[in-house]
């Protein structure tokens, strides 16, 4: 097929999981996945083939970079202990577990390590699809043990490739492949997040070139560390991570808001597209494997995908020492156990996995045939497939199951920041004025809706509190609908009819205005400078707050997105331009 009608098709097949998911009440991804499959019927779409750059290349910078901007840097800190074993450590151990089952099979070692180290990782577009049903913070530590992971993986996988294509590794080899890959890839991460920032620090850039060079950033980043043969996905990570901490000083209001809009649209047609290549695939993989062959990798790719799970759950066991709650207490053993099942069920696999099978080399370095390579992309593609259709059906049940605690650490972390800033901008009211040259009768209305706003903070703060204590959490009052105020009755004096029997109030009729007050036009710029001022004093607090750790990044996200909407509003929206 051509590529405009696999684009079309793409976006069809989408736009209907999209509708059909809500109604059947299933996740979109496992939608997508199965009418990928049933697609793969059709032998025209059948040769529909994914080559591996094009996810490495293509469909990976963007979706990582993007997790990697709304992922919690507080929370990577305060989890460490528990990533950086499940992202290398555990990356490593379920590796050689599934080579050894493998191997038990009848595979031959290096094929069955190169299987190993191709399902080894979770993936992150699969978690970050299903694993928003997850407790914030198992959420958070899951989607930065996907996002790291994929370091260890790639470095296994070339370790892998070099014993079945023949060649010598030694522990030189391995150690100097581990730090190319992993210094490698923060290096080159860093450096071009940092020079994405030293392009854009100039105040006053438009917005387009604003998204344009922070969309440059992750390809930027992925291909320089492949050219030096670094981790292409630690690249893009750590570009993503840093960028998330430096956006308040080289974008503007404008430019977030452009980009709050077009990238979580960019990745979801990304990852559906993605879901739907991958059901494709595995169509493609079946019909490429002799019926003989399909029921024995079939027993190993069920073998293969239950080692995963078990190696998952008896790691975390295992490592109870660094698996911590917060204030380093451990959890009691019933909760604690229950979260581990919960984590283990959530490690799905996805395109990286693919990503690997599928870049097995043919040949060997003599012209052979590689023998074993179609073994591998068959049961890494079944892997796949069980994970999400097996696991992320599980998934919601076991997380009811494991009556995780309400957490309302993220709703008190925002009403504090914006309680906070509000207090911080009325206190600076005063010297923010007399610096702009602000009337006093502007600065007393500023005031007046300063208080305002900073009341109802308080009052919503008092009214979730009464709500947790009354066991009310998660009730819904149905909404009084009050008649339209402009509909129907008859014109009063001052007022204009139109057709429809509605009524526009005439305003500044009355013959008592003063026409020699201040022009409605001043007052205006005054008010629209004063509120931008206090805006900009909200956000240097609220920039503290997170410098500090007293706020959570995301929440800092939340607030920032109503600033921005607040200083559009105020300068206009031709700012976008």
């Amino acid at each position: 097929m051509e590529g405009l009608e696999v684009t079309v098709l793409l976006g069809l097949t989408i736009l209907v999981g999209t509708l059909l998911a809500p109604r059947l009440r299933v996740a979109l991804p496992l939608v997508l996945v199965v009418f990928g499959l049933l697609l793969g019927f059709v032998p025209a779409l059948r040769e529909v083939q994914l080559p591996p750059e094009t996810v490495l290349l293509l469909f990976l910078p963007v979706m990582l970079f993007w997790e990697s901007l709304t992922t919690s840097l507080r929370s990577i800190r305060r989890d460490f202990r528990y990533i950086l074993p499940m992202s290398t450590l555990l990356v490593v151990a379920s590796a050689f577990a599934v080579a050894a089952v493998a191997a038990m099979f009848g595979i031959p070692w290096e094929i069955a390590l190169i299987l190993g180290a191709a399902v080894a990782p979770p993936d992150a577009t699969a978690v970050a699809a299903l694993g928003g049903l997850l407790p914030r913070r198992a959420f958070m530590k899951l989607k930065a043990e996907s996002l790291t992971n994929d370091g260890t993986a790639l470095v296994l996988y070339a370790i892998a490739v070099s014993l079945a294509v023949g060649g010598q590794v030694t522990p030189l080899m391995v150690t100097w492949t581990v730090l190319v890959s992993y210094l490698g890839g923060i290096l080159v991460g860093a450096v071009v997040a940092a020079a994405a920032w030293l392009l854009l620090r100039r105040p006053g850039g438009s917005a387009i070139v604003i998204n344009v060079t922070m969309l440059l950033v992750p390809f930027t980043a992925f291909m320089i560390a492949e050219l030096i043969h670094a981790s292409g996905v630690l690249a893009v990570v750590v570009a993503g991570l840093i960028a998330a901490s430096l956006n308040a000083q080289v974008t503007t209001a404008a430019s977030r808001r452009q980009a709050e809009a077009a990238w979580p649209f960019g990745v979801f047609l990304l990852n559906g597209a993605l879901f739907v290549l991958i059901g494709l695939e595995v169509q493609w993989i079946v019909h490429q494997t002799s019926l003989q062959t399909i029921g024995w990798l079939s027993l190993i790719t069920v073998a293969v995908w239950a080692v995963l799970l078990v190696v998952r759950f008896l790691f975390q066991v295992l490592a109870v020492p660094l698996q911590r709650l917060s204030g380093g207490s451990a959890a009691p053993l019933g909760v604690r156990t229950r979260m581990q099942v919960v984590s283990t069920v959530a490690g799905m696999r996805g395109a990286v996995s693919l990503a690997i099978a599928l870049s097995v080399p043919l040949a060997l370095p003599d012209g052979s045939a590689l023998t074993g390579r179609g073994d591998v992309i068959f049961v890494t593609a079944g892997v796949i497939l069980l994970s999400l259709l097996v696991q992320g059906p599980l998934l919601p049940a076991v997380a009811r199951w494991a009556r995780h605690p309400v957490d309302h650490g993220e709703d008190e972390e925002f009403e504090l920041a914006e309680r906070t800033i509000a207090g911080a901008a009325m206190a600076a009211l005063d010297a923010l004025a007399a610096e702009h040259g602000i009337s006093a009768e502007v600065r007393d209305r500023v005031r007046r809706d300063g208080y305002e706003m900073l009341e109802l903070a308080n009052a919503r703060a008092a009214a979730r509190e009464r709500a947790i204590i009354d066991a009310e959490v998660g009730a819904m009052e149905e909404m009084l609908v009050s008649p339209d105020p402009l509909a129907g009755g008859t014109a009063e004096s001052g007022d204009v009819a139109v057709a429809d029997g509605t009524t526009l109030q005439m305003v500044a009729t009355s013959e008592d205005v003063d026409l020699e007050q201040r022009s409605p036009l001043i007052r205006h710029d005054e008010f629209s400078r004063l509120r931008l001022a206090m805006l900009e004093q909200k956000r240097q607090v609220l920039g503290g707050l997170r410098r500090s750790g007293a706020v959570d990044d995301l929440v800092v996200h939340r607030i920032s997105a109503r600033l921005d909407l607040e200083q559009i509003r105020l300068e206009g929206i031709e700012q976008f331009d």
